[in-house]
């Protein structure tokens, strides 16, 4: 991953559509802290739209949501990817005709 961390993958689901993405250590939260009033935010919710625009791109459509969070006081953080549909290419139309 960029972000130079290890990512662990997961808990398969059985028709391995469904996973999720474990990460130990999290640079986007060196001294952060949430206040009590903001404990409902997911700071690190750009991550889950990142892995959803990856998928998109390679015409996979997911669903990304944040399962465990080390901010609101869990151990690691965890992400859980679970594809929705594989989209079938279109290529472009041909300018030549």
């Amino acid at each position: 991953m960029f972000l130079g961390v290890t990512a662990s993958v997961t808990n398969w689901d059985a028709e391995g559509t469904c996973c999720s993405i474990v990460l130990e250590d999290n640079p986007l939260v060196d001294f952060v802290e949430l206040p009590d009033n903001y404990q409902g935010l997911y700071y690190c919710n750009i991550l889950s739209g990142v892995i959803r625009g990856a998928l998109d791109m390679v015409s996979m459509k997911a669903e990304v949501t944040w399962l465990r969070d080390a901010l609101r006081g869990d151990d690691v953080f965890e992400l859980q990817v679970k594809l929705l549909k594989q989209v079938p290419e279109e290529y472009p139309y041909k300018d030549d005709e």
